[in-house]
Order: C-alpha cells, then structure tokens, then sequence
C-alpha cells in the first residue's frame, strides 16, 4: 500500500511539475514578445513570473538577465547571470551576456575574465571573440584586432568579427583586409544599419589603394595571398586613371576575378571571389557592384541606375534574398 502510494504521489508530482513547465514556456514566449516590442518592463513582470514557475530553466534566465542588461539594471543582471557561469548547460550567450554587463558596468577586469572563462569553454565561439575585442578596444588595447582575426579564423560565418576587422584595418591603413573584410561582412549581415557604414568604407578604400598603385612599398612585408591580391588588382590600374566610381569598380573588378581564376584560385580557393565568379555567369555582377557602391557615391545616381535597369536589379535582390552567404574556415589567409 505504502509502494502504491509513493507511485501515485510520483505521477501527481510529475504532472504538476510538467503543467508547471508548460506555463513557464508560454510566459518566456511572452516575455520574449515583449522584450522584441521594446516593452522592458512587462518583460520583466511576465519572465520573473516564468523563472518562478520553472527556476532551473537557463533559458529564461539567460533572457531575464539580458532584459534587466535592457532597462540598464546592470546590478540586477549581474545577479542572475552570475550563477549560470558555472552550470553544465551554460552555453556561450551566457558569457556574452555577462561580459557585456561588465562592460557596462565599466568593470573591464572582470568583463574580461568571463570572456576568458567563455572561450576556454567555448573556443569556436565567433560571438566571444568579437565581444571580447571590443572590450579591449574600448580600453584602448590594440591587441583587439587578434581577437576578431581569432573569430573570423574559427567561426567565419559570424559577421561581427568582419565588421570590427574592417573597420580597425581600415582605420589604420590596411586597404586589403578593409575591403575583403568589410565585403565578406555584407555578404552575411546584408540588410542592417551597419551595411552602409561599411560600403562608404569599402568605396574609400579602394580610392585609397588606387592612389598608392605602383608605389613598391605597398608589397612589402605582405603574404603570399595579399601579394597575390595586389598584383592582380594593379594590373587594372589604367581603368582607374578617370576615377573610381561604381562603373570603373565593375570592370576592375570583373577583369580581377578573370585573371585571379587563371593564376590564383587553386592555390588560394576563397569562398567570396567563388561568389564574384558566380555573380558574373549569373549576369549579375553589375547590380551587385551597384548595391555596394552606388549609393555610397552617389544617391541619386544610384537611384537612376536602380530605375533604369529594374529587372536586373530586382532580379539579383531576389537571388541574394534566396542564398545564404558563409565563409569557408580552411580559406583562412590573414597570417
């Protein structure tokens, strides 16, 4: 009878813990509404009363403490990302969040112990590495743009990493990894407030390495790859005597890929110029110069291109919409 009784309360237990389960999966799929609405407050309301009913689910927690990161109640935060630092499905948003709560904390000591701590258990962990890179950066260390490089190498399909990259080569006068950097970073993170901060990059950049054409400096202390790069690029130095813009860039770019498929691709097989020679059998290479370029040089005119060859540029917006754009890891050659 006591065996009987033991059973039935195990099956009472159980159903009140999986109804229990249920509520709390249907108030974090609120919360989470919420938080997407920019309304932090009922957020916080709705997932403090999910963690009650289901306290050991990581997953709220992860999103209740980065709801309070949110609302700037950075000590709040802290208080409930901090015990899951330690937990066995802990997983690599747990110490981005944490270390962005440090950061914001303006704790960088400890912000970059929990990153550490992260990447010794996550070492693929793009997301990591670009975080703790722009900490560092923030402090002013230039050992930041290892960290980003680390990321690119070991998870290049996170765009972060490129979009850091690019900017600090660009701000320090490396025109190679500006550009392939600041492409690569389109090519993944397409539609959003960054992309035309890094097209007006990328447009300056190759002004920039064109004016440097020809100078024998611009070789030196390069890699076989950057060698390679270079050497293919100047070879269309006369097409940019009138200037660059979106037309000139076009055709340099499209004699580049020719010549790099005669005399590099085995030996240097790079995912982003595969796609450049994809684009031109595809007849699209044109537009896709155009969305780069265009409205970085001139709004207006792009705007005119864009009407006045509508089916082609609508043609390729559908075909980068249809496509996902990653990195290859082996095609790593920034050393």
């Amino acid at each position: 009878m006591k065996k009987l009784f033991i059973f039935f309360a195990f099956i009472i237990s159980f159903f009140i813990a999986k109804t229990q389960s249920s509520e709390a999966d249907q108030l974090h799929e609120t919360g989470k509404t919420f938080m997407l609405q920019g309304d932090f407050s009922n957020a916080t309301l709705v997932l403090n009363r999910a963690i009650q009913k289901d306290p050991g689910n990581i997953e709220i927690s992860k999103d209740l403490a980065f709801n309070y990161y949110l609302q700037k109640d950075f000590s709040k935060a802290l208080e409930i990302i901090k015990p899951l630092f330690d937990r066995e499905d802990a997983d690599d948003q747990c110490f981005q969040i944490g270390g962005n709560i440090y950061k914001a904390l303006r704790q960088p000591k400890e912000g970059e112990k929990i990153y550490k701590k992260g990447l010794k258990r996550f070492p693929l962990s793009g997301a990591l590495y670009n975080e703790y890179g722009e900490l560092l950066f923030a402090t002013q260390d230039a050992s930041a743009i290892k960290q980003w490089e680390k990321g690119i190498e070991s998870d290049p399909g996170y765009s972060g990493n490129y979009y850091n990259a690019c900017k600090y080569y660009y701000l320090n006068g490396d025109k190679i990894w500006g550009i392939i950097n600041g492409e690569i970073f389109l090519n993944i993170e397409v539609l959003t407030a960054r992309t035309a901060e890094i097209k007006n990059i990328m447009l300056d950049s190759y002004k920039k390495l064109f004016a440097d054409a020809g100078v024998s400096e611009n070789t030196k202390g390069k890699n076989n790859f950057e060698q390679a790069f270079l050497q293919t690029l100047y070879k269309q130095n006369s097409l940019s005597a009138s200037g660059i813009s979106p037309a000139t860039l076009t055709m340099i770019r499209t004699r580049f890929i020719l010549d790099w498929f005669n005399s590099f691709s085995t030996k240097f097989p790079f995912r982003l110029f595969e796609y450049h020679q994809q684009l031109l059998r595809e007849g699209m290479f044109d537009a896709y110069n155009q969305w780069i370029f265009g409205a970085a040089q001139n709004l207006v005119a792009y705007q005119d291109w864009s009407a006045s060859h509508l089916d082609e540029y609508n043609e390729f917006l559908r075909f980068q919409k249809g496509r996902i754009f990653k990195m290859q890891a082996q095609q790593y050659y920034h050393k």
